[in-house]
């Protein structure tokens, strides 16, 4: 007879290896799901903005959000330096309309939008800022970076 002895279905390389392979399995989508959850999305045409005489309606792919409220005092300068890389959509919470500029966007919407905009997106401090990217053509963008404060210029 021979020395060697026959492998079991149920001996512990098959149990470990078995166990092994879910747990990476799981692992691998706990981290998917929280990668994925770490930035939101704001629908465009469920979240109504207004501008100084009209709705808002993206036609840009990319657009830097600014969270800011205007009783605070001008942030015109420091929207002029972020309006260089992307368009800006400057969302008051305390919903005066202004007129928009080449690049600025001036935005306000109802209380309950604001208070939705600010829950989903965390907003802590204001002013704020964070990127959003165009996902699909039905008026969907997701957050493409983490959210920043924004630094005012002191007069």
């Amino acid at each position: 007879m021979s020395g060697r002895r026959r492998k079991s279905l149920f001996s512990f390389s098959y149990v470990f290896a078995s166990f092994f392979g879910a747990a990476m399995i799981a692992a691998a989508f706990a981290y998917f799901n929280y990668k994925y959850s770490q930035y939101k999305f704001i629908n465009f045409k469920e979240m109504i903005l207004y501008t100084k005489s009209q709705l808002f309606v993206p036609e840009r792919d990319r657009y830097i959000v600014v969270i800011y409220s205007s009783h605070m005092g001008d942030i015109g300068d420091s929207l002029s330096r972020l309006k260089q890389k992307n368009s800006v959509l400057a969302i008051d919470l305390y919903q005066q309309r202004r007129e928009s500029e080449p690049g600025i966007i001036y935005a306000t919407a109802g209380t309950n939008t604001l208070l939705k905009i600010v829950h989903r997106f965390h907003i802590r401090e204001v002013p704020s800022y964070f990127m959003i990217k165009k996902q699909n053509e039905k008026g969907l963008y997701k957050q493409d970076s983490r959210i920043y404060l924004l630094e005012r210029s002191e007069r």
